[in-house]
């Protein structure tokens, strides 16, 4: 525990790893906690082809192996740890996993945020292999097919509207009777003719072993099942930031996303936030990627200023 790190960055999802890459180039004492599972939401990604610089496609958990080993191979050190308990009212802050507490002159959360799923063991399964949660990640494995959004918000809208550039039929499956996204949406996805809704209904089951072939229905009201012949299924029912180890710490928003003012700060000088832990809007790895870059420079940036303030202050009292 008497190390200090000149930044911890706890997340390694592509805003902790561009982070850990610009941090550890620009010569910081760098630690990474990873987490147990280590990588972010591109760890149940297939094929990535929004990334920039693979042309011939990347999968998901290789994209996040290759991000590590070059923050590695600039020096920064990882652990593949949850953080149980942080403690920010003084510097050098307190980062606590199971294991051991360290220590941290800045500190970058990018822990992200966690697609709330159904729950179901056959969705589960098959993350990855048709079921989704991100329509402008995966919609274009879906040209010519038939795909269902599960959601009545404004995300399961986009999600439906995105997925019609590409899939022949779009079916989206409420549990409600009607539909709680903004007006506008609604008016857009109603008027769009490859749209069509289930209402009053659940996904009970996905069917399919290596894919997605359909899924069962119940209708909550008639309790009657149906199967229904799909090639995927997005769902659209919102996403939890992972920051329950920061309530009371710093300050987040009613949905408990990290509030950002300047860029990359945080409530608390010297703790900085990076991707969907505070990106509620576009939650992509190429956004991810860019605030973790900010978000190392603008601790970069912090320290070098301090380093600055000490050496005038030591001149002036060496006089």
């Amino acid at each position: 525990m008497n190390k200090i790190f000149d930044i911890i960055i706890i997340g390694s999802g592509p805003a902790g790893l561009t982070a850990a890459i610009y941090a550890s180039r620009g010569k910081l004492n760098t630690l990474v906690i990873a987490g147990i599972e280590a990588g972010g939401q591109l760890m149940l990604t297939t094929d990535v082809e929004d990334f920039p610089g693979f042309p011939e496609v990347i999968q998901g958990p290789e994209l996040m192996l290759r991000m590590r080993e070059q923050a590695q191979r600039l020096g920064a050190e990882f652990i593949n740890e949850n953080v149980t308990k942080t403690d920010l009212k003084k510097r050098p802050f307190k980062v606590s996993t199971v294991s051991q507490t360290y220590l941290a002159n800045t500190l970058i959360i990018a822990t992200g945020a966690s697609a709330k799923w159904i729950g179901l063991p056959s969705e589960q399964k098959l993350i990855g292999k048709g079921v989704s949660s991100c329509a402008v990640c995966d919609a274009a494995f879906f040209k010519d097919k038939k795909a269902a959004v599960v959601g009545g918000g404004d995300s399961a809208m986009r999600e439906a509207l995105f997925l019609t550039k590409f899939a022949r039929e779009v079916t989206v499956i409420h549990r409600r009777s009607e539909l709680r996204a903004s007006p506008a949406l609604q008016d857009r996805a109603f008027a769009n003719k490859k749209i069509k809704f289930i209402w009053n209904s659940e996904v009970k089951e996905v069917l399919g072993n290596s894919k997605v072939e359909g899924v069962l229905l119940k209708n909550i009201k008639t309790k009657k099942t149906i199967e229904m012949k799909l090639d995927g299924l997005f769902i659209a029912i919102g996403h939890k930031p992972n920051t329950e180890f920061l309530k009371d710490r710093l300050d987040l928003d009613q949905k408990g996303y990290v509030v950002l003012k300047d860029h990359s700060r945080t409530s608390v000088p010297a703790v900085f936030a990076a991707g969907d832990v505070h990106d509620w809007h576009y939650q992509q790895a190429v956004t991810a990627a860019g605030a973790g870059c900010m978000a190392a420079m603008d601790a970069e940036e912090l320290l070098e200023e301090e380093k600055s303030k000490e050496k005038i202050s030591k001149a002036h009292s060496t006089k």
